[in-house]
């Protein structure tokens, strides 16, 4: 690690995932948490109390145009994040963005475009990625452990953003079609398409579906599924605002042609033909890849792209399988990929 101290920019305050990135930078000893942009005056009260940021900026825009920044941690709307990107890329700074990559797949290519034309790193932080025991379960399916992966299925769950007890300033967006792309579709079946994504690239085609089941205010979506179809295996996502109790089965699940795994009780669970299941502890990240801005950190001195769940070519082929769940979704139709072929 070099003596260079990163100059770290906060654009945008409403996606919550933000305060435990903040909590993340401010461990590491290479970094200043210079400022913060915003629109949202308590946002910014919060971010210079809690966490030391000492310039404040009623946006975003204002901060850049004032601010010498090497990283800029983005949690805006997700339609926003490609203006931002493109401003960052600009001036040829850094990114690590929150899931999802983006709002539409368009945005996603102009992120990859922005980054890639100014030689910048794009990061885009899945908590997933930082999981002990999805990570576990990844490097066993990697290394051919249960053989030819044909299922995967990650149900992401909740009682929904407001009954969780996120902040005004993340679910109001949330319940925007426009602002996020859809409602829990594009929040929650995000992490199974990321997951699908990396495992099994790009699926042939893709079919959605997405209702309001329970909620009686006003959002577009509060459950949605989409079904990835690839030559030799199917991806599942789920996503819902509406339980209200704990996910009762191992969860995501993985089915090989040598055997299968889960993730139960905070360990990861294999099982083998004519073997008792095994219980696997989640193993300790590799040094350097413990969290986003740690991983950021270390590309960007080391030179090497970004790689796994937070790539931004792994994001964007996500992106793609959530467009065509929410294009199958509206049309009641098999939505063939990749997107240039649907007609």
């Amino acid at each position: 690690m070099s003596d260079k101290k990163y100059r770290v920019g906060f654009a945008g305050l409403v996606h919550d995932h933000v305060w435990w990135e903040f909590e993340k930078w401010k461990k590491l000893d290479n970094v200043e948490l210079v400022a913060a942009g915003d629109v949202n005056p308590p946002q910014l009260e919060k971010a210079q109390k809690e966490y030391g940021v000492s310039k404040l900026y009623a946006s975003w825009q204002e901060m850049l145009e004032n601010e010498d920044l090497d990283v800029l941690q983005v949690a805006v709307e997700n339609s926003k994040g490609a203006e931002v990107v493109d401003a960052a890329a600009a001036r040829g700074i850094h990114v690590t963005s929150e899931k999802p990559m983006s709002a539409r797949l368009s945005q996603a290519n102009r992120m990859i475009k922005a980054s890639e034309d100014a030689g910048i790193k794009l990061l885009i932080n899945w908590p997933t990625a930082w999981n002990r025991t999805i990570n576990t379960m990844a490097r066993i399916i990697d290394a051919g452990d249960i053989g030819r992966l044909h299922y995967f299925k990650q149900r992401s769950a909740h009682n929904g953003p407001k009954e969780l007890g996120c902040s005004t300033y993340f679910y109001e967006w949330l319940y925007d079609a426009e602002l996020n792309g859809a409602g829990a579709l594009m929040d929650y079946c995000c992490y199974s398409a990321d997951m699908c994504a990396y495992f099994l690239g790009l699926p042939n085609s893709v079919v959605g579906i997405r209702a309001v089941l329970a909620k009686d205010y006003p959002l577009p979506d509060d459950n949605a599924m989409i079904l990835m179809k690839y030559d030799h295996a199917f991806g599942v996502a789920e996503a819902c605002w509406t339980q209200v109790a704990d996910t009762i089965t191992g969860n995501p699940v993985a089915y090989g042609s040598e055997g299968a795994l889960m993730v139960r009780g905070g360990k990861v669970v294999l099982s083998k033909p004519g073997k008792e299941p095994k219980e696997i502890d989640g193993e300790p990240l590799p040094a350097g890849r413990s969290n986003g801005p740690e991983y950021l950190l270390a590309c960007i001195e080391s030179g090497e792209e970004i790689e796994g769940m937070c790539s931004p070519k792994v994001s964007r082929d996500a992106q793609e399988i959530l467009e065509a769940g929410l294009i199958s979704s509206d049309t009641g139709r098999e939505v063939k990929l990749p997107l240039e072929d649907f007609g």
